[in-house]
């Protein structure tokens, strides 16, 4: 998506920064925005209701930036940023510089600032549970992310039976996969996903064990991860009907950056290995 719209140099005074007199006296910042849309409708319609309103923004923008006090223009600029995101379901990324002329630096200059990109990306959630009432704790789930502000789900695949792996000894699970655009990144989803699994009371005693409810990052974009905490694409998904088969049902085009290859064929391809 190449379109958007610029807004340069909105000024706006406000409370923002570390010293005393700053919080209590204020300052002047100077914001520029891109908002990243598809416009499409807009130029068929030639109609404000199915256009991004920039004059909208700009108030928005100003309330904002005075009503919410941050000690740093990092933070600042990530509030704004993420709250056009939340508030405006047209924008799909957005670039922000947030400029302070004013800085206390004791030296000549014209302006501090800080530049940020914050957009919305397509992640896929793997879900499961086999204990208490497991269609009862993926509702939960599903509806837990339906309610973060962050996250607007999009899809769900079918909830389905599938039989345990690894530790075998245990009740069968039910799995599902959930499709949501989110603005959190990766390691921002990740906590509140196992924030979820903790309010459903999740343990973690035994490495493949019972769980009442399992909530795994399956895709996130064509973004790659490898840390200490987090693999995206997630490392066993490949190997995996529980994983693959709800995911091609919601998207069998989904693709993984790391195999290069698509849902759908990875899903054909472990099941002809099985028959063998």
């Amino acid at each position: 998506m190449n379109d958007y719209i610029e807004i340069r140099d909105l000024v706006v005074f406000a409370n923002h920064g570390v010293l005393k007199e700053e919080k209590t006296m204020g300052q002047k910042f100077v914001i520029s925005l891109r908002l990243y849309a598809d416009m499409t409708n807009a130029i068929c319609t030639d109609d404000l209701d199915d256009a991004v309103n920039y004059a909208e923004i700009c108030e928005f923008v100003t309330e904002f930036t005075k009503k919410n006090r941050c000690k740093l223009i990092e933070a600042a600029a990530d509030g704004i940023a993420r709250s056009i995101l939340v508030c405006y379901p047209l924008i799909n990324r957005v670039d922000i510089t947030l400029h302070k002329p004013w800085a206390p630096i004791g030296l000549p200059l014209s302006s501090v600032a800080v530049n940020l990109c914050r957009r919305r990306s397509k992640a896929y959630i793997s879900i499961g549970s086999n204990m208490g009432n497991r269609k009862r704790n993926l509702d939960f789930a599903v509806e837990r992310l339906k309610f973060t502000e962050e996250c607007d789900v999009k899809k769900v695949s079918s909830y389905i039976d599938t039989k345990p792996v690894g530790f075998t000894h245990q009740d069968d699970f039910l799995n599902a996969c959930i499709e949501i655009e989110t603005i959190l990144k990766p390691d921002e989803l990740l906590k509140l996903l196992n924030e979820i699994e903790n309010e459903a009371g999740r343990t973690r005693e035994i490495h493949w064990g019972p769980r009442t409810l399992d909530l795994d990052i399956i895709l996130y974009g064509d973004t790659v991860v490898c840390t200490d905490t987090l693999t995206i694409p997630h490392k066993e998904m490949s190997c995996r009907e529980f994983v693959l088969a709800p995911l091609c049902e919601i998207a069998p085009y989904a693709y993984d950056p790391v195999s290069g290859d698509y849902v759908i064929n990875m899903l054909d391809k472990l099941r002809k290995a099985q028959i063998k």
